[in-house]
């Protein structure tokens, strides 16, 4: 579950309504759960506690799906979901997964988003785009020259500006998921003490047991 509460339909602000109608019908979200694409439905019923929140992360969804932008989809896309693998949401992940190959992405090119490095499945700005959003993401914004160098090559600035912004969000909803526990991301902590077989092997100074035997 959540670890915030859910807005059910009775209670939505009216702004909210037309998502919950186009989303879950004439359901309601925490009675019946659920979307057209499985997933539970809660980040939209977690983000209504705050309408104002609520309205202010759709418009930026309908930003990046502008017919204003000049970034191509596919680089969008290709950026959205290695955000999502590299912050460690399964729900980013897993729905831009979908995404790109709405956008005509392969099967191979999205099996290989976690070891994209390793990969000859992207070309030159794709490998560059990817480059980029691990130094978003994992550097905190510390971009080597020559990663930007390849975008400045193939991209103009007003592309840039929007890949730069449109993978920080995503990157933003990733964290928020995880930290609220919403949609594929309601998982238990995987990183717990794994208990010793004996109870007198719990009180053992495991470090000091290799002192006493050093190797030779």
């Amino acid at each position: 579950m959540p670890r915030l509460a859910q807005v059910n339909r009775a209670d939505a602000d009216p702004s909210v309504l037309p998502l919950y109608d186009a989303l879950f019908g004439d359901r309601d979200p925490i009675e019946e759960p659920g979307t057209a694409t499985g997933t539970p439905g809660n980040w939209w019923t977690v983000f209504a506690l705050v309408p104002e929140c609520f309205n202010h992360s759709v418009d930026g969804f309908r930003f990046y799906r502008g017919k204003n932008r000049k970034l191509s989809p596919k680089l969008r896309e290709l950026g959205q979901t290695r955000a999502g693998y590299a912050r460690g949401s399964q729900f980013v992940f897993s729905q831009h997964c979908k995404s790109m190959r709405a956008v005509g992405f392969s099967e191979e090119q999205i099996a290989a988003i976690p070891g994209w490095a390793s990969s000859d499945l992207f070309d030159e700005l794709e490998r560059a785009v990817l480059a980029y959003t691990d130094d978003l993401v994992l550097s905190g914004g510390r971009v080597p020259d020559s990663t930007f160098a390849v975008l400045k090559k193939h991209l103009s600035d007003v592309e840039i500006l929007e890949l730069t912004y449109i993978t920080c969000m995503y990157e933003m909803h990733a964290t928020m998921c995880r930290a609220l526990h919403l949609e594929y991301d309601d998982v238990p902590e995987r990183l717990v003490e794994i208990p010793a077989p004996e109870d007198d092997l719990k009180k053992m100074d495991f470090m000091g047991a290799v002192d006493k035997n050093p190797s030779s």
